[in-house]
Order: C-alpha cells, then structure tokens, then sequence
C-alpha cells in the first residue's frame, strides 16, 4: 500500500465529512486507506463515518486521548509506505498527494514534507513553514516578535529544506515516523509537531516545504485562541526545552511571566480588522476541490464550500476564530 491517512476527529463532525470528501477525491488512483481515530467526540462523528465512509478505519476512543496518543494509534494500524498526518478540518486538492508521491521519491534521507496551508479566508498561514524554536526564538515569539519564527527566506510556492512544519499536514515514510518514535505523548495537544519534525531532523533525515500544493485549513475550529490556548501552548514549550535544551532559568521565568500577561494583552488587544467581501457559496458538484481551493486563494469573496447532497455549508473569514457552519435547506 502506498499512503495511509490518518485524522484524528474530536467534535468536528461537519469539517470532518468535507475533509473526508476532498481525501476521497484525492485517492482514486493511489492505493491508500484513511484511518480516522475519533477522541470521544460528543457529536455524531462515528455515526457519520460510519453511515457515509463505510471504508475508513475507525477508531473510536472511549475517552479524549489527546492529539499525539490519537495519531500513535492510528500510525500503530497503517500499512502504508507513507503516512500522512492530517486534521480534520482542511481540504486538499484532488492530486496533493500525487504530487508529494512523485516528489517523495527524488530525495534521498526524506522526513517529513508539508505543503502551503491557508485559511477559510484565503491568507497564507506562515506556521506553513517554521524555524526550530531556539530558546531566543521562543523568547521573541512570547513577546509577539515573530520574524524569525517564521521562515520568511522563502517564497509561499517554493520547494525547500524547512525545519519545522505544522501538525495540521504532515507526510513522511511510517518507517521513519515509528523510528523516531512518532509523536511524544508527553504532548496532550501543541507542541508535539515542532517535536516530532526536530525529533526527524536530529535523526538524520530533511525536512521540505512543498509550496506547489496548497491546501485548505479552517484554522481555529477544534480550539480557540485564549488564555487556556496560551497556557497548553506555552507548557508544551516548557517540555520541549527540558527534553532537548539545557535548563534555561530566563526562558522559564518569561513564560511564567508571559502566563499572567497573556489574558491581560488579549483583553486590550484591538481585533485585527476584517477586511469586507461579498460572500459566495461554491458547489462542489461543479467545481473540482482544487479549482475551489484556487479561488479561495484569489480573496476575491469569502467562499463556503457546499457538498453534493448535503445540508450544510462551511466557511470561514479568518485564521484566529472557529470555522463557521452553516446549515441551508
């Protein structure tokens, strides 16, 4: 087998069927499987699943494992020769992933490879592509600095070595995800992606950036950004530098520090400006999921994707609040 998929599910069940829909699409001339753990959602995803996607290998968690330990479990059942770890809620285009496949198997020493993500409203995530956080990155980014977080070096389209890459899309050989041991479930959720691609690195592999796909990411959907973000965010930092970094006293008092400020600075900071479009609807019964993402990408509306035969629609107008749902007759 050449690819398997997995998606680790909690309470996102609308994402989950268009995800699903777009990964179908993208699989017909590929011998794949897609494994979907679910971490005890509340809603009808299993039913969902099971009802529309007979096919996928379910794993349903009779309790909220976590980002990491759900992943594990299903990389624990793959038979492919690649694993691609993927969230819920994105699409992808209809050959994503035959062209990280032909890409795949020019490099030599190949870890983990992701693609450009953007979200509902069109913009480029920058966490597409990511620098290791050394202690004097992870002190910046605390402060809100994050040019050097970020790997800005290199164009949104380009193909290159990047360190560090985003949980939301990662590909990589499942021989090389079970030798460095797959995601640390120290890592209940954040964090376990900047581990498991400096985890690849240290071990000997390179990491890409594969800007010539791009994929959708209904950022900001399974959490939201707030304190409680903030503190499993800044946490998981914590872990990092005390798994692969001497004790480092300033860093560690800064994020003490910075726990206690970040509720403060959100309540006083000013909402970033949403920049108004007419809204539009596309039918996935006329557009192909790849054209769809191409015109989300254009920014010329805000769009919300409809599948064939169903009763919903989804959206969204930006990168830091939930997706939006939207159910139609």
């Amino acid at each position: 087998m050449q690819l398997s998929i997995v998606i680790v599910n909690y309470n996102v069940r609308y994402f989950l069927e268009l995800c699903l829909k777009s990964v179908y699409a993208a699989i017909t001339e590929i011998n794949a499987e897609v494994i979907v753990v679910d971490n005890n959602s509340s809603d009808d995803s299993c039913a969902m699943v099971k009802q529309l996607f007979p096919e996928v290998c379910l794993l349903a968690n009779k309790e909220n494992l976590g980002f990491s330990k759900a992943n594990n479990q299903g990389v624990a059942v793959a038979k492919g020769e690649y694993v691609c770890i993927l969230n819920p809620d994105t699409v992808v285009a209809e050959d994503t992933f035959v062209k990280l496949l032909q890409f795949s198997t020019l490099k030599n020493k190949l870890g983990i490879v992701s693609c450009k993500l953007i979200d509902g409203a069109g913009v480029f995530l920058p966490e597409s592509k990511r620098n290791v956080p050394t202690p004097k990155i992870a002190v910046q980014k605390l402060l809100g600095i994050t040019k050097e977080y970020y790997v800005n070096s290199i164009s949104d389209t380009a193909i290159a070595k990047v360190p560090v890459f985003v949980g939301a899309f990662m590909w990589l050989k499942r021989e090389v995800y079970c030798r460095v041991g797959g995601f640390d479930e120290q890592y209940f959720m954040y964090g376990e992606d900047i581990d498991l691609s400096y985890s690849v690195l240290n071990a000997g592999y390179n990491n890409y950036y594969f800007g010539q796909t791009t994929i959708i990411h209904f950022k900001g959907e399974s959490t939201l950004k707030d304190a409680v973000y903030a503190k499993r965010f800044y946490g998981a930092m914590q872990l990092f530098y005390k798994k692969y970094y001497a004790s480092n006293f300033l860093f560690d008092m800064l994020v003490r520090v910075g726990l206690k400020l970040i509720p403060l600075v959100t309540m006083f900071t000013k909402e970033d400006e949403v920049v108004q479009r007419p809204e539009k609807t596309l039918e996935t019964t006329k557009l192909s999921f790849k054209k769809i993402i191409e015109l989300f990408e254009i920014q010329d509306f805000y769009y919300k994707i409809h599948l064939k035969n169903s009763k919903f629609s989804i959206g969204s107008k930006s990168s830091k609040s939930r997706g939006e749902v939207v159910f139609v007759d």
